[in-house]
């Protein structure tokens, strides 16, 4: 099968995506350095850390909603306008010497905050700018360009740029969110989805009631709905804020009724939910797991990091071919056999190198995971609801991840920290024994559906059997 070149357009996403992770790359470190420059308490410093990972909990959701009402390219490239004056601002308190901890908190929790919004609207712009058959390699290239500027290129400069100045680091990223703006805006327009016109909770297959249609439960707004641009289209005026919070969270559950509708978009979430829990366990006693149980020398455990980095990338390589080659759902559950292979073979070694081939192995089935999750949304959901499945995946599939971290934290304390490799080992035995049945090849389904085939497929029950 012959992939479609992916053209200029997504070089210039790629290009926007990557510069910012490069500047994402040498804020984080910094961020956590400057806090530890403030206060050595380490509760103050941990607020920081959490002030970061709530966003995406408390606003995906809507952000994803709004994703799908703006015009996409605007919304990166505004997002990452305000990015720049944020980061900018936390720069100049840094030179001055006025910042403080409640504001690491504060830039922190706001960063996040936009990058919700931003991510929706990236999931949701890539299918306008790349053919449906090239999305498994650009979501692949995606993650390795990304990978590079993060682990290879910002990180390591990080610490160097912050000892040379303290407002560096910040200054830096500041410009990268800048360029990564202009970059957006040189994309040409794309043209909006269809407005969303109606209310739908795409639910299991109903006799259709009055005011709605076949197949997903879909109700007219009557008082005027509200497309994807924001304007509405009839109705009362001046409905109010209330009003407009209640339609954005209404028009948020929508995405994750389609999911929850959709049997393999809800069982590619469970899965991913399922191997979040692990990973994040596993990572955040890593150190303390390389150091003790595999003996990798202090000095040494970069270079062991850094193999993380490098199966990401192989696995970058492979994921376009492998979806061309079998099929995105078989080479998702081949992944998952690989990953639980892999994950086994880590909680087995006891050397670094056998440890660190295990982990590599296993980074490089993570970034085929992702890469082909992502197309396979990217194809088989309709343009207008883009935004708000992907939020809906996301939100689901971070949620685990502190519980992840937080049980192999106690677990480590109670039982010691190889433990916590075979119980990250067998959670993911488990996801792959439960995925393994629910994505199964069901037949073909159209790259784009339009929403009278959105109708069709909740009426016939084919949408929770769509295939890649």
């Amino acid at each position: 099968m012959t992939v479609p070149a992916l053209g200029r357009n997504f070089r210039l996403l790629w290009s926007a995506a990557v510069t910012s992770r490069f500047g994402d790359a040498l804020r984080t470190p910094a961020l956590a350095l400057l806090a530890a420059t403030l206060t050595r308490d380490p509760r103050a410093i941990a607020a920081v850390t959490v002030a970061g990972q709530l966003p995406p909990l408390l606003f995906g959701l809507p952000g994803g909603a709004y994703a799908d009402r703006w015009d996409r390219r605007r919304t990166m490239a505004t997002v990452d306008g305000v990015r720049a004056l944020v980061v900018a601002a936390l720069a100049v308190l840094v030179g001055t010497g006025r910042a403080t901890v409640p504001a690491l908190a504060a830039v922190a929790f706001l960063l996040a905050a936009l990058g919700t919004l931003f991510d929706a609207a990236y999931f949701a712009m890539l299918p306008a700018v790349v053919p449906p058959a090239a999305l498994p390699g650009a979501n692949a290239r995606l993650q390795a360009g990304t990978a590079v500027a993060g682990a290879f290129l910002g990180a390591p400069l990080a610490g160097v740029l912050f000892a040379l100045a303290t407002a560096v680091p910040f200054t830096i990223d500041a410009l990268t969110f800048a360029l990564a703006a202009l970059l957006v805006l040189t994309l040409p327009p794309v043209p909006p989805p269809a407005p969303a016109r109606r209310s739908c909770t795409f639910g299991p297959d109903k006799t259709p009631e009055s005011g709605q249609t076949a197949g997903p439960i879909c109700k007219i707004d009557e008082a005027g709905a509200r497309g994807v641009d924001g304007t509405r289209g009839g109705g009362r005026a001046g409905a109010g804020a209330r009003a407009g919070v209640r339609t954005v969270w209404g028009e948020a559950w929508e995405g994750v009724r389609w999911v929850r509708g959709d049997r393999v978009l809800w069982a590619v979430t469970l899965a991913g939910a399922g191997a979040n829990l692990a990973i994040s366990g596993l990572m955040a006693i890593l150190v303390l797991y390389a150091l003790t149980v595999l003996r990798v020398p202090a000095e040494a455990y970069g270079l062991f990091a850094a193999g993380v980095v490098v199966g990401g990338l192989a696995g970058a390589l492979v994921a376009g071919r492998l979806a061309g080659r079998f099929g995105t759902l078989p080479a998702l559950r081949g992944v998952l056999l690989w990953q639980t292979v892999a994950l086994t073979g880590f909680a087995l070694a006891r050397q670094p190198l056998t440890g660190g081939l295990a982990l590599a192995a296993f980074a490089a089935g993570t970034t085929i995971w992702n890469s082909l999750r992502s197309a396979y949304g990217q194809r088989h959901v309709p343009a207008g609801l883009l935004g708000r499945v992907g939020a809906a995946q996301q939100v689901v599939g971070v949620a685990t991840a502190p519980v992840g971290a937080v049980l192999a934290g106690f677990a480590g304390r109670a039982y010691g920290v190889a433990p916590v490799g075979w119980a990250a080992a067998a959670i993911f035995a488990l996801v792959t024994a439960v995925g393994w049945g629910r994505l199964r090849d069901a037949g073909p389904v159209a790259e784009h559906p339009t929403e009278a085939t959105v109708r069709s497929w909740a009426g016939t029950g084919q949408h929770r059997r769509a295939r890649s």
